[in-house]
């Protein structure tokens, strides 16, 4: 074992606590499709997907998303406003991971002939694709992926094994601790275990979590977890109004700038402080992202989506 190895006990049997795990995990696991395929476009979008919403709710949008665009293909060939408005329309939070989806998939067409990269490194290169999504789909859809580390993850690692708040230790602790060539079954288990037993109120013996035997959380009593940093107000938010504004501009051809206004915000009034200037704003932060083009006219402003 190396330093970087997590706090185990000098005769831990490393074999034994990865196989209780993975045994654990075989017998009973919370069934979402995703899980059941290796497709790695599939896979991509599932991972998108639950970067901000509940894996229960991810479902539903997930086998639409791919009922509409069922291939790499489709989804390349697809009106980028299209793939937004759905974004929007299923509350899939940020809108830019909708652009950036579209994107990945036209590289995946265009520069890889529609196979996906199969390792983390080449993965990242996709738009939008971080070390996380990366990891995940070389994970579960090639069994090639490295150690998954989430907000999951870092709570088991802290709680079973003392692992110190510090990313570089939670990924040395998570990569020592993950089986060779198993990566598919062992970022699954490891992120249900901190899902479904190891959550903010850990369920040990509810769930039979397969690590008390080990787990010094579970010995002393201590079960304090690392921060966990909390997401601003969606309500009132920046962030709200521009899923307005996309929601909007995907029902309507185009739209001019009061009419747009009095449409996503009660308080609008054109010389206020929600008013026009708010408004340009904010349309010109999502023309920056790509998603809204803003047309100039003698006598008034329009939007209409890219």
């Amino acid at each position: 074992m190396t330093e970087s190895a997590p706090a185990l006990a000098a005769d831990a049997d490393l074999d034994a606590i990865r196989e209780a795990l993975i045994e654990w995990y075989e017998a009973d696991h919370r069934e979402f499709p995703w899980r059941r395929t290796d497709d790695p476009y599939a896979i991509l979008v599932s991972e998108v997907m639950s970067q901000q919403t509940q894996l229960d709710r991810v479902v539903e949008a997930w086998e639409a998303f791919l009922d509409r665009w069922p291939t790499v293909e489709a989804l390349a060939a697809a009106d980028r406003g299209d793939v937004v408005a759905f974004w929007t329309g299923h509350s899939l939070g940020y809108n830019n991971r909708a652009k950036y989806l579209h994107e990945a998939a036209k590289q995946v067409v265009e520069k890889y002939d529609g196979s996906f990269p199969r390792t983390p490194e080449e993965l990242q290169e996709l738009m939008g694709v971080g070390p996380y999504t990366a990891n995940a789909v070389a994970s579960f859809a090639f069994n090639e992926g490295d150690a998954v580390v989430d907000t999951n993850v870092k709570r088991v690692l802290h709680r079973a094994f003392d692992v110190p708040d510090d990313d570089a230790a939670f990924e040395a602790a998570a990569r020592d601790l993950m089986p060779g060539g198993r990566s598919r079954v062992w970022n699954n288990a490891i992120m249900e275990l901190g899902g479904v037993a190891c959550g903010k109120t850990p369920r040990c013996d509810e769930e039979g979590c397969p690590w008390r035997r080990w787990c010094n959380a579970y010995e002393t009593g201590d079960f304090t977890a690392p921060d966990v940093p909390t997401q601003p107000s969606f309500d009132g938010s920046r962030r709200q109004f521009r899923g307005r504004v996309v929601r909007l501009l995907g029902e309507h051809d185009e739209m001019d700038l009061d009419t747009l206004g009095h449409r996503i915000r009660v308080d609008y009034t054109p010389n206020g402080e929600h008013g026009r200037e708010w408004l340009r704003d904010l349309l010109s932060d999502l023309s920056d992202d790509g998603l809204v083009q803003i047309e100039e006219g003698n006598d008034q402003t329009t939007a209409r989506l890219r």
